[in-house]
């Protein structure tokens, strides 16, 4: 157990707060509305009462071999703690947090799931529980009543190595399965007059499992397993980790009339520029609290010292810190508004006031300053990596080698960054854009092979037949769900290049950049923000059998063996959790007997590191013969990964030829 941080006395005498007005303006009290943000566009027509999947047969195959009935499973309590996977027990992840409570009690209190000791501090009587869930139930929910979050309060501190492996890989998981149900319900109900919001489906089920994260405690600061700079598409997926509790408002507080003590109190914001007032300065923010506003987000009345924001300036007074996310616009997100949400880490409110603001009404100001020895703000690392897009010699003038290793052969440039030392070694292999195969396994491969939809693909389109019955991509080049192998429109089909069954063959749709490392030797790493599920690049090299492979071991060539290479594109859209009769694909099998030599010729693909918690997949595909013991090998994100941030697969066994070792 870790050293005790006790919260201050929330019910000691309150300082003094300047809060300084016009002498001829009177406040007026405006209705009790969390502070909305204006360009989050949640209407009447996101709240679907349907169910998931709504017009399912009995038995839909999600999959060819694979089949499950939808038998919902309606939890006994609002949250489930996730499952402590096998050796944790010894070590009692859960033992080694420190988490301190207010509570009218003296003493030690067990936690809820028996595995968590909260501490109280003696002196205090503020039991602070959580804020009333009724955004997310009128957004969300139509139907379904669900109980409010735990009402305790505390703090995560001292967190060992195992226990923060631990809740990442849980925050990973939970997040690839809300984006796996997301992806699947849009690509279920696609029609030109029905606007897609599967990202609120997909949390309503998630909350209908009981597969919310913290719900069964209020945690201010750090939110185990959320890193700062993590990116979100949509705002339901910050209730999904827990890291910000309001589907819509942008202050997440406690309420007084769930407070022992009578306050409120604040715990995240969310900064997206919705109200005119706001200064957003990076490290520190004048934040505007909520109310009076019309519906074209101007203000037309006073705001009153109350809710959200009487919250912030009581945790200004105690000293409480908030988390900040930042919501803004960013083009390709894929989001219904096109914005993306940003963990920007932990800030503190120094100072609130009220004064006139732009519209002349008057308005409550807070100054938050953010915690110094954080890493860079998510935020910060977006807009420098478009600036490196834009200006990539302007914005980092030393450290390029080569503003493109492919020359010109892939469709973006792939850029090598070395400012380490003096190894340029990647710019004397030649780049290989596609794998190389023995000439036989072009054999018998010929225009009878492929499909003849000469308008486009759909459901009766014979490579969607030998897909399963399904295309294996949504309209936007999202891969449903992982297989043993996808089967892909190619050369020999009357298709369009547009058909939304050739996503891996297009090349890069990322600018990638090579870079040289002090942890990993060298590394990938994107200058574009890659969105779950989607297709990052190809890993190519020459084919060799079995006895080719052999002899160039012995003359000491680099070769990568594909069947090493664990089956990770199994847990992408694995619905076990949420359908218990689910049974993820096995057809068809294939054996990858082969080796891959990259001694001479590779691409970008050959210096992703290895992690065995990785952020990408290896997907075999195949759309050029029909030899399947052959096939492509497509790397696909796992989950959304943020510009600048190092792509990593799971090589399984590490070769001699990485030189690299597996890290998180």
């Amino acid at each position: 157990m870790g050293s005790l941080v006790p919260f201050q006395d929330l019910n000691l005498q309150p300082e003094s707060t300047n809060f300084t007005s016009s002498p001829t303006t009177t406040p007026r009290i405006i209705p009790k509305i969390p502070k909305l943000e204006p360009l989050d566009e949640y209407t009447q027509a996101d709240v679907q009462t349907t169910p998931f999947f709504s017009n399912p047969s009995p038995n839909f195959n999600f999959s060819s071999g694979s089949t499950f009935t939808r038998t919902p499973q309606l939890p006994t309590s609002d949250s489930i703690p996730p499952e402590i996977p096998p050796g944790f027990e010894e070590i009692n992840v859960y033992s080694e947090f420190n988490l301190t409570q207010h509570f009218r009690d003296v003493g030690v209190v067990e936690h809820q799931d028996s595995r968590v000791e909260v501490v109280e501090d003696p002196d205090s009587h503020a039991s602070v529980p959580d804020n009333n869930d009724t955004q997310v139930s009128e957004i969300v929910i139509a139907r379904k009543q669900y109980t409010q979050r735990s009402p305790e309060l505390v703090r995560v501190t001292d967190l060992k190595p195992e226990g923060q492996c631990y809740y990442r890989d849980a925050v990973r998981k939970t997040r690839m399965l809300c984006d796996s149900l997301r992806i699947l319900e849009n690509n279920q109900h696609l029609g030109p007059h029905r606007r897609r919001r599967g990202d609120l489906k997909a949390c309503q089920i998630l909350r209908e499992h009981g597969l919310w994260m913290h719900r069964d405690k209020r945690i201010v600061g750090a939110i185990p397993g959320v890193l700062i700079g993590d990116v979100f598409f949509f705002r339901m997926e910050l209730c999904v980790v827990g890291l910000h509790g309001q589907a819509q408002a942008g202050i997440d507080y406690v309420p007084a009339s769930q407070s022992s003590n009578g306050e409120p109190i604040a715990t995240s914001l969310i900064v997206s520029g919705g109200y005119e007032d706001n200064q957003d300065g990076g490290d520190v923010i004048i934040y505007t609290g909520h109310g009076g506003q019309d519906k074209y987000s101007r203000q037309c009345v006073h705001q009153e010292l109350e809710c959200g924001n009487l919250a912030l300036e009581r945790s200004k007074h105690h000293g409480i810190e908030v988390r900040v996310i930042r919501g803004f616009k960013y083009e390709g997100s894929g989001s219904a508004s096109d914005k993306v949400y940003v963990y920007d880490g932990l800030y503190r409110i120094v100072e609130c006031w009220f004064e006139i603001g732009k519209s002349g009404f008057g308005v409550y100001k807070y100054r938050l300053v953010r915690i110094e020895n954080q890493e860079e703000m998510g935020s910060a690392i977006l807009r420098f990596a478009q600036n490196l897009r834009i200006r990539p010699l302007v914005a980092r003038p030393t450290g390029y080698i080569s503003l493109d290793i492919s020359r010109k052969k892939e469709n973006v440039p792939v850029f090598l960054f070395n400012d380490i030392d003096d190894y340029h070694d990647p710019v004397y292999f030649d780049y290989l854009v596609k794998t190389v195969y023995p000439p036989y396994v072009y054999q018998n491969v010929g225009s009878g092979n492929g499909c003849d939809c000469i308008d486009g693909c759909g459901v009766s389109c014979f490579c969607a037949l030998r897909n399963g019955g399904q295309f294996a991509y949504d309209y936007n080049g999202i891969l449903l769900r992982g297989k043993p192998l996808v089967l892909e429109c190619g050369p020999h089909c009357q298709c369009p290049p547009t058909c939304q069954n050739r996503v891996s063959q297009k090349g890069l749709r990322n600018r990638l950049e090579v870079f040289r490392s002090r942890e990993t030797g060298w590394g990938v790493r994107s200058l574009d923000l890659i969105q779950a599920g989607s297709f990052i690049c190809e890993f190519t090299g020459v084919v060799l059998t079995r006895e080719q492979a052999q002899i160039c071991t012995m003359n000491g060539d680099s070769l990568v063996y594909p069947s090493r290479f664990p089956e990770r594109w199994a847990e992408w859209a694995n619905l076990s959790q949420i359908y218990p009769n689910y049974v993820r694909p096995t057809y068809p099998s294939i054996p990858l007997d082969f080796a891959m030599d990259v001694s001479r010729m590779r691409n970008v693909a050959c210096y992703i590191s290895h992690s065995s918690s990785p952020n990408a997949m290896v997907q075999p595909v195949l759309y050029d013969h029909n030899h399947v013991s052959f096939p492509h090998l497509m790397l696909f994100a796992m989950e959304n990964i943020p510009p600048l941030k190092e792509i990593s697969i799971d090589y399984g066994v590490a070769n001699d030829w990485t030189g690299k070792l597996g890290h998180i």
